[in-house]
């Protein structure tokens, strides 16, 4: 089983598991209850570090983890049977951690769950790759994969940008933020990891550039976290 699978089956396992056997009511949206998981990333919770990963495993609603899965299934396992599975890790890792760290800057009083840091990261080296190499494919081919590509990014983005402003009180809205800074994790090192196939990252000098540019980005998100932040 590849490693997507297996994330796979974690996330719905937690779904099913705060959804099912808690008495909460999650099909639809996010639930009071599940606020109290020890994996979403809560701001007044910060201090908790793992909470800045492991909000992945956490989603708000039935159609917010489909979306999510469904995202990881058509890229996360087609991109490992081209690059090693630790690249594609790697990718998914960094759009992760871009996603609550922006969200913590950008959205500071608002929680945040889902797996859409990883997989826009992902689809952001994806998207990068085809456009870049757009010339080199069949016409009809390279158009079907960008307007692939930009139809579910509207879709999820449309569901995000709902459950931002349009659902519930404060205590019940998710921040946004972390769909384009994953996008953008994977724009730059998802574009680098992904076009080099068998290349060796360490000897491309534009791997050192975005992890540099990302590194950079990430201690100052740390710095404001514990210096700046407007959460209590």
């Amino acid at each position: 089983m590849s490693s997507f699978m297996q994330l796979l089956c974690v996330e719905l396992a937690i779904f099913i598991y705060y959804a099912v056997w808690k008495p909460q009511k999650q099909w639809i949206t996010l639930d009071t209850g599940v606020l109290e998981s020890p994996f979403i990333y809560r701001p007044d919770k910060r201090q908790e570090a793992w909470r800045f990963v492991s909000y992945m495993l956490v989603h708000a609603g039935v159609q917010h983890i489909i979306g999510n899965l469904v995202m990881q299934l058509i890229l996360g396992i087609p991109l490992e049977l081209v690059h090693k599975g630790h690249r594609v890790g790697l990718v998914y890792l960094a759009g992760v951690i871009a996603g609550s760290l922006a969200s913590s800057i950008f959205d500071p009083m608002l929680q945040l769950v889902g797996a859409s840091g990883g997989g826009y990261a992902l689809m952001g080296g994806y998207f990068m790759n085809a456009l870049v190499n757009f010339r080199q494919m069949v016409p009809l081919f390279g158009v079907f994969r960008l307007a692939f590509i930009l139809i579910i990014v509207g879709t999820d983005m449309g569901f995000a940008l709902y459950r931002r402003f349009l659902v519930g009180g404060d205590g019940l809205r998710v921040s946004f933020v972390a769909h384009i800074a994953g996008g953008l994790a994977g724009m730059t090192i998802g574009y680098v990891v992904f076009s080099c196939y068998n290349q060796k990252l360490l000897k491309d000098p534009r791997f050192w550039a975005s992890i540099l540019a990302y590194v950079s980005c990430v201690v100052f998100a740390i710095i404001f976290n514990i210096f700046l932040s407007p959460a209590t």
